[in-house]
């Protein structure tokens, strides 16, 4: 055995540039939703008034809802007028805070309640989410981020990355979509099958099945009658559904052929500060997935598609009806291990039945706000806890409704209803939000839930992230076993503990899971061995070495239009101590995004490092001039040159 030989890997950043090709299916595959309506007519129909069929039309009068009849919002000295061309065209015309105006034709739409949103083409190609939509319930316009001052050179402004339908968005609300960003340029050539979600989108490409069709009676029918996935499976429907319904990282250019496991194809975040509350639930906008795996619903194989009919994507039934298909006196004999109680009762709900109270989504599915108006529900099915409240930070169902109340209230409401005290039992979120205030206190609770085979794979797989920065070799090594866990999310998760390990230990620990079945458990495994220059890994296994490599370069250069990209190509390059490389990626983090502001701290660092105060005042006048007002990149100008920077009117010219 000798040490992988970093050298190899010192033109990274060069190496990531080149983009990778997208899997999928080829075009000719693809038939357009047009061809399944004449044999599937009902589902048709079901399909199309859909959020789904509606996801993404073109400018038409008929899809368009917003006034535009010389109509004007205006918000923090931006201004936005909607009207008419004399061609009949949909036109937004921006004037910016900086005075300069714009005439944008509207390209398409996106989405139809309860808000619509137009989207902008800005440049060939590149198409923009205007923040400014339409209130599809009530009328009117309104700003998606009010409270938010983004002038046009903001990173978050409409016209920056995050906004950027190609890269952000489109890939959820088309069928058959190539993203096919060129990062030399920085243009894009994206392709689709068909916009809006249409019948491939989910079923995968449809000319095998007419194939088929045209024939059926003569032959036999091929797998899943000719399509890419097969919805008798409900783990496979699940993972389908959660292509789009999750908050994840992408590994291929635009969609993956439907059927592909859904591992294979993203990255699933985990219950991190910023997406998730402290116990699990939902605090951003994360799509439903990551909710639902936490559920005792999940664990009991139940599928999207037991409360959701698949072509209009609507309940099943109305109100509680949709619960008390299993959640009754009958049962369901599909799940076994169900209680049959009555549930849709006063003495359950503790609300009269025709109350918002008494519908068991108000309990259960507590629901957040996102875009203004949008209010969607958590599916971790949880029950309220108001006595977790004041432990993890987290809201209740309760007071989410009794707003004159708090949660010692709602806890002991709750005490006296349930006193054999079954709604008070032992919950995962004490774990995970302890280990988010202090990793090293909660160490070894965290590792016992990490352990725990009854929790949820993402519960279990969180706290093994929270670990990492527990520092504690002992904890690495008595969670080692869980590299072999079933859950792919809970095996990579667990390589990232193992950076905690002994080195000598490392490569013998990781290296059988750049064999691993599933494609983020391989690119994990790939990662930590490259940021462990020391491990010493046998010849035999430099091959999927790697092939890990090659998996993680093809999704890395599949997202060059990220500014999180260059940050993570910039941590890898720090690790690999190639200072060039780690600053030429920080300065792509700040060409994408100017208030990245850690990586002009870091920019500055480097600059110091390399060249001395006189390379690094330059670095920090030209954060400050996109960020004037950060009191960390102040001091560093006046640690640099002793005097004050209130704003960029009194910071001298760049060196």
């Amino acid at each position: 055995m000798r040490p992988f030989p970093t050298l190899l890997l010192a033109g990274l950043m060069a190496w990531l540039i080149t983009p990778a090709l997208a899997q999928g299916a080829d075009e000719d595959d693809y038939l357009g939703s047009q061809a399944c309506t004449f044999c599937h007519a009902e589902a048709a129909e079901d399909w199309a008034g859909s959020h789904h069929a509606l996801a993404w039309t073109e400018a038409t009068s008929e899809n368009i809802l917003g006034d535009f009849d010389d109509t004007e919002f205006t918000l923090d000295g931006m201004t936005a007028r909607f009207s008419r061309g004399a061609d009949g065209a949909h036109v937004v015309t921006v004037t910016e805070q900086d005075g300069r105006t714009t005439r944008y034709p509207v390209h398409s739409v996106a989405g139809i309640a309860p808000l619509q949103q137009y989207l902008l083409e800005t440049e060939p190609g590149r198409l923009q989410s205007f923040d400014v939509v339409w209130n599809t319930e009530n009328g009117g316009w309104f700003h998606l981020y009010p409270d938010q001052d983004l002038p046009p050179d903001d990173g978050l402004h409409w016209t920056g990355p995050y906004k950027t339908w190609n890269a952000r968005c489109a890939e959820c609300h088309a069928t058959g979509f190539e993203k096919n960003h060129d990062p030399q340029t920085g243009l894009y050539r994206s392709t689709q099958v068909e916009i809006g979600v249409g019948c491939e989108a989910c079923h995968g490409p449809g000319r095998a099945h007419v194939d088929w069709a045209n024939v059926a009676g003569t032959t036999t029918p091929p797998p899943n009658y000719g399509f890419a996935v097969d919805f008798g499976d409900t783990e496979a429907a699940i993972q389908q559904c959660a292509t789009c319904h999750s908050r994840r990282e992408a590994h291929l250019d635009g969609n993956p052929l439907p059927g592909t496991p859904f591992h294979d194809a993203y990255n699933l975040a985990l219950l991190r500060p910023g997406l998730y509350q402290g116990d699990g639930q939902i605090q951003d906008e994360v799509y439903v997935y990551g909710s639902f795996l936490q559920s005792k619903m999940y664990a009991n194989g139940v599928g999207c598609v037991d409360c959701h009919t698949p072509h209009d994507a609507e309940p099943v039934a109305q109100g509680n009806t949709v619960c008390t298909q299993c959640h009754s006196p009958a049962a369901n004999p599909r799940f076994p291990d169900l209680k049959p109680a009555v549930y849709d009762d006063p003495a359950h709900t503790f609300h009269p039945p025709d109350s918002e109270g008494g519908q068991c989504v108000s309990c259960h599915m507590a629901q957040r706000v996102y875009m203004g108006n949008d209010w969607r529900r958590d599916h971790s099915f949880r029950i309220p806890r108001p006595d977790l409240t004041n432990r993890t930070g987290a809201s209740d169902a309760c007071t989410d409704c009794h707003q004159d109340r708090t949660a010692e209230w709602a806890a002991a409401e709750i005490a006296k209803r349930f006193p054999d005290g079954s709604q008070t039992r032992p919950h995962f979120g004490l774990a995970l939000a302890a280990g988010r205030d202090n990793p090293v206190g909660a160490a070894s609770d965290l590792a016992d839930l990490a352990g725990d085979t009854a929790q949820p794979g993402i519960v279990r797989a969180t706290a093994l992230w929270l670990l990492e920065q527990s520092n504690s070799p002992a904890t690495a090594a008595r969670l080692a076993p869980l590299l072999a866990d079933p859950d792919p999310v809970v095996r990579a998760a667990a390589i990232g503990l193992q950076r905690l390990a002994p080195p000598e230990d490392r490569a013998g620990l990781l290296a059988p899971l750049l064999s691993d079945t599933v494609r983020t458990v391989r690119m994990a495994a790939a990662r930590g061995l490259l940021l462990s220059p020391e491990t010493r890994l046998p010849e035999t296994d430099r091959p999927a070495m790697q092939a890990g490599l090659a998996e993680w370069r093809q999704a890395m250069s599949n997202r060059l239009d990220f500014p999180e990209t260059h940050l993570q190509m910039a941590g890898v390059a720090l690790t690999l101590r190639n200072f060039p490389a780690a600053e030429g990626a920080f300065r792509d983090v700040v060409r994408l995004d100017p208030q990245q502001v850690d990586a002009w701290m870091m920019l500055v660092r480097l600059a110091a490092a390399r060249g001395g105060p006189q390379a690094a005042r330059p670095v920090v006048r030209d954060a400050l001039a996109a960020n004037p007002d950060h009191t960390v990149l102040q001091g560093m100008w006046r640690e640099l040159t002793g005097q004050t920077a209130p704003g960029t009117d009194l910071l001298p010219p760049s060196d």
